[in-house]
């Protein structure tokens, strides 16, 4: 099987086997979905479960304490570590409560989340084989820590087509943090098709007065020369794709109708000024401002509104090797609410039930500290073998609590998660079997989960 994907180029060829202008599939999916679309808000640098979402009361007493042998079992360390005496075990200065009817216990840097407990699925035993940023957000995006495979995103409109002609089916929107610092990881791969055709690559929304770039016409053109120069464009490259049949023309022309008729949605897309006061007391004040965390939450609403299958949000700079307790305040402030918006918005829009939020960084931070330890000020390693998240709406379960991990959160105990197994689990609310979902490259068939992955089915609702 090739995959639900070659239906796109298909409906890309019309009659006599020309190219058609809208770039768009039929949306098929293996079986009925409980999602239409995701927003997956990715926190780039890895935040730290033992200050948000894994709390673990009997830290406390193990202050200073070197990180037990039992524990560890000879468990691989990063080379920022490596040539420490020690590893000492820095319990959390921040605290946890149970959070609405559910009781899920939530860090207090994330006052907004707290109220929001009862739509979430805290996922607290996620595990990875990556150790190092690059490869780990490449692994969390593509199935794989080496480049060159199709992202999530693309796989997604590859098994589903769009739903939108007037907006791409798979969006990417960057956020800096507060602090102006973080950059790990964000190449553009990230949102590539790798070996898909290019038809599937997500397209990158910047903040500021161009939001895609070379969308708006060229000096000295005005719309109807630029659809004079398309048409003849098209028409030649039509005539080309007849000789060679190369998916990348196909690819060319349906980018090219998409973007003129991008001339028109996006500039409606990014208008603002008809969202109601309300909306900025429920994401912040500062999603009045282009290009920050809270703006591009509320984008992802009105991308979500207008038909985008797959809204894929980076916020960077959670790399907590020294002073955590102020760098991950200052990151928690920028997305707490908006990050809880988000899914109260969809929620009173009736949004909610068919649209899946999921909130992740690439790994998790170790119990011990990195450098110079006190109990006011403490630094947190890359840690791949635990580490938390959360889910919302789109078919999962809400107000739970899946998986354990032991009382330093360095092992999981309970219910393990593997990238691979959430990936699997995301293709499967959006009605795609991750096993079905293929394509043939170099002589083999690749899917997203590579030939790993489970359905997490114990969180699905």
């Amino acid at each position: 099987m090739l995959g639900l994907g070659a239906l796109a180029l298909n409906q890309l060829l019309g009659d006599g086997g020309t190219v058609a202008a809208s770039g768009t599939a039929s949306s098929v999916s293996h079986f009925t979905p409980t999602a239409k679309r995701v927003i997956f808000l990715f926190q780039s640098g890895g935040p730290s479960q033992l200050e948000l979402l894994d709390q673990k009361t009997n830290l406390a007493e193990h202050f200073d304490k070197d990180l037990p042998d039992s524990v560890r079992m000879g468990q691989r360390i990063t080379g920022m570590v490596s040539g420490q005496a020690r590893l000492p075990v820095a319990p959390s200065k921040f605290g946890f409560h149970p959070c609405g009817q559910s009781g899920t216990r939530i860090g207090d840097l994330l006052p907004y989340t707290q109220k929001i407990a009862d739509e979430l699925c805290v996922v607290n035993s996620m595990h990875t084989e990556a150790i190092n940023h690059d490869p780990a957000i490449t692994f969390f995006q593509t199935g794989s820590q080496q480049p060159g495979r199709p992202c999530m995103g693309s796989w997604v409109d590859y098994g589903l087509g769009a739903e939108s002609n007037e907006l791409p089916s798979f969006v990417v929107l960057i956020s800096t943090p507060s602090t102006g610092t973080g950059d790990q990881g964000l190449l553009s791969r990230l949102w590539g098709s790798g070996f898909l055709p290019g038809l599937h690559q997500g397209i990158k929304l910047r903040g500021g007065p161009e939001p895609v770039l070379y969308l708006n016409n060229p000096p000295g053109m005005d719309s109807a020369g630029r659809r004079r120069w398309m048409d003849t464009l098209g028409s030649l490259n039509q005539r080309r794709y007849q000789e060679a049949r190369d998916p990348e023309i196909a690819t060319r022309i349906a980018q090219y109708e998409m973007a003129y008729r991008m001339q028109t949605s996006v500039p409606e897309l990014m208008n603002l000024s008809g969202e109601p006061e309300s909306t900025y007391q429920l994401y912040g004040e500062s999603a009045r401002q282009p290009g920050s965390y809270a703006a591009n939450c509320l984008l992802a609403r009105r991308l979500a509104e207008r038909g985008v299958r797959f809204i894929q949000l980076y916020h960077r700079g959670w790399d907590h090797h020294g002073s955590l307790p102020e760098r991950i305040g200052v990151l928690a402030k920028d997305v707490d609410q908006a990050s809880a918006g988000l899914v109260a918005d969809l929620k009173q829009r009736g949004m909610l039930d068919d649209t899946l939020v999921v909130w992740s960084g690439e790994f998790g931070r170790t119990v011990y500290s990195q450098g110079a330890l006190t109990k006011e000020n403490y630094g947190r390693d890359h840690h791949g073998r635990a580490f938390s998240m959360w889910l919302s709406g789109g078919g999962v379960k809400r107000g739970v609590v899946y998986g354990k991990t032991d009382d330093f959160s360095f092992n999981i105990v309970e219910n393990p998660v593997h990238i691979h197994d959430l990936q699997a689990t995301v293709l499967h609310c959006l009605g795609l079997d991750h096993e079905r979902l293929t394509f043939r490259f170099q002589g083999r068939q690749y899917r997203l989960t590579d030939v790993h992955g489970q359905v997490v089915r114990e969180i699905l609702a």
